[in-house]
């Protein structure tokens, strides 16, 4: 009987065992790998990581929720795992260079600290700003059955309490994870609100999916958006050298009690809805409208067509 084979196949040529040649290849890749860097890339390791942010993220959640969401850990470890994420988001090399100045070591060290301390502080407002969103969404949906089903159920209010929480690291100063909250409500919810983006109490996002809600937009208290709302920039301004102007006022303003429905887009920083206007579906908005306004198009001509023709 033959001998047992070799379970490494050989090459014929060289004689180098087949597993030996694809180790060597991986070895190669990845060396070019590391050498193909795009262009703004950071190689640092001083970054946020994303499966921690979650996590806070999700503890944080809990905490605002008592008895939804599982149990939440004492609010001091809270603070130091936010802490370590905001340093590694203020020593990126990135924030480094836009500074000006070396914020690594013991400088992002105070800066995480002082901001995850503030966080802290402003977390009872948060819940008091959520519990009226919630009050809100259970009070203006005659399909909710009870507030339990709001806060279990609801992605609007899912992604509301992502942005107050993703806006208050925001007004810390603290780079890239507020982003990165926000990007995982989008994900989950398909809702993009801008954790710069500043929205008062009793905010209502209906259904919401396809909503987007830019940096600049100011939304007063008591407003309600449908899916498919666009609160976004008529265009994007650029300076002298070709580069894209940046902080200036380029989404709208929704005073008080505005309700915009589904697929409606109203642009621009100078754009004003005023107090009590209602948007009707589908309108492009690019002009301010005054209060107490019902904004609507041409009604679209219907022609019935008899299916036994």
């Amino acid at each position: 009987m033959a001998g047992k084979a070799s379970h490494l196949r050989t090459d014929s040529f060289t004689n180098i065992p087949a597993r030996h040649r694809v180790d060597k290849s991986l070895e190669i890749i990845q060396s070019r790998l590391d050498r193909q860097v795009a262009p703004g890339l950071s190689l640092s390791n001083c970054l946020p990581d994303g499966l921690v942010a979650v996590s806070i993220l999700r503890d944080l959640r809990a905490l605002l929720y008592p008895g939804y969401f599982g149990e939440a850990p004492h609010l001091m470890h809270l603070r130091e795992a936010l802490a370590t994420q905001c340093e590694a988001g203020f020593s990126s090399p990135h924030e480094r260079e836009t500074r000006g100045q070396d914020i690594a070591g013991a400088d992002a060290k105070v800066a995480a600290a002082a901001a995850a301390n503030a966080f802290v502080l402003g977390l009872p407002e948060i819940k008091r700003l959520l519990s009226i969103d919630v009050a809100a969404a259970y009070a203006r949906d005659p399909a909710s059955r009870s507030v339990d089903e709001v806060i279990l159920c609801y992605p609007g209010v899912l992604a509301l309490t992502v942005h107050r929480l993703a806006n208050l690291l925001w007004r810390e100063g603290v780079p890239i994870l507020p982003r990165m909250w926000n990007q995982w409500a989008l994900r989950e919810t398909g809702i993009d609100i801008h954790p710069g983006a500043t929205i008062g109490e009793g905010f209502f996002v209906d259904h919401g999916t396809g909503v987007v809600i830019g940096e600049t937009t100011l939304i007063g208290r008591n407003c309600t958006v449908y899916q498919g709302v666009t609160l976004g920039a008529a265009r994007i301004e650029h300076d002298a050298h070709g580069k894209v102007i940046r902080g200036s006022k380029r989404h709208p303003t929704l005073e008080d009690s505005v309700t915009v429905y589904a697929n409606a887009t109203v642009l621009g920083g100078a754009t004003v809805i005023g107090a009590g206007c209602i948007i009707n579906g589908g309108l492009f908005v690019t002009e301010s409208v005054p209060p107490g306004h019902i904004v609507r198009g041409p009604t679209p001509e219907l022609i019935l067509k008899s299916r036994s023709s």
